[in-house]
């Protein structure tokens, strides 16, 4: 009994230490270079918990099957949908628009508790007349399909606006 009140105790101090590390800002990452370089977003991340519209344009990637997820279809006017999309986004919890253009838009979304910090951006290809979009973890291995759930959240009220 007392082996099992230790186990219980130690899992509860590991619990607090991860909570005030998170608090402390400590589980955010370092922010990774992104943009549009020679009409492409960053790569999809080596770990899957990213996806991206653009995954395969990226070969040596090795998650790029997984990351793989369809482009925002662009109705009238780019920066018309752009500005649609920054309204949504900056809508959802815990998101922050860092940049916006009429052809690119950079957001970052933070969780609640633990401070997690995911990079999300969009950009509009006049070439292809969609809107392509990249959302990765900055830290971690798995996402348990969190990036993937709100790309598909946002296309939603995209699609509804």
């Amino acid at each position: 009994m007392k082996t099992l009140a230790y186990a219980l105790a130690a899992v509860a101090a590991l619990g607090l230490a991860l909570l005030a590390a998170g608090r402390l800002g400590l589980l955010q990452g370092k922010a990774p270079a992104l943009g549009v370089r020679d009409g492409k977003l960053a790569p999809p991340s080596p770990t899957p918990n990213s996806v991206s519209s653009q995954a395969h344009l990226w070969p040596q990637a090795p998650q790029r099957e997984h990351a793989a997820i369809a482009p925002f279809p662009v109705r009238g006017d780019a920066a018309a949908a752009l500005a649609r999309l920054r309204a949504i986004v900056a809508a959802m919890p815990g998101a922050r628009v860092i940049e916006a253009r009429d052809d690119y838009l950079y957001a970052q979304f933070t969780t609640r508790w633990l401070r997690f910090v995911d990079d999300v951006e969009f950009w509009f290809s006049p070439a292809e007349r969609v809107i392509h979009v990249r959302s990765a973890s900055r830290v971690g291995r798995h996402d348990f399909g969190v990036n993937r759930a709100r790309v598909e959240a946002i296309r939603a009220a995209y699609e509804r606006s």
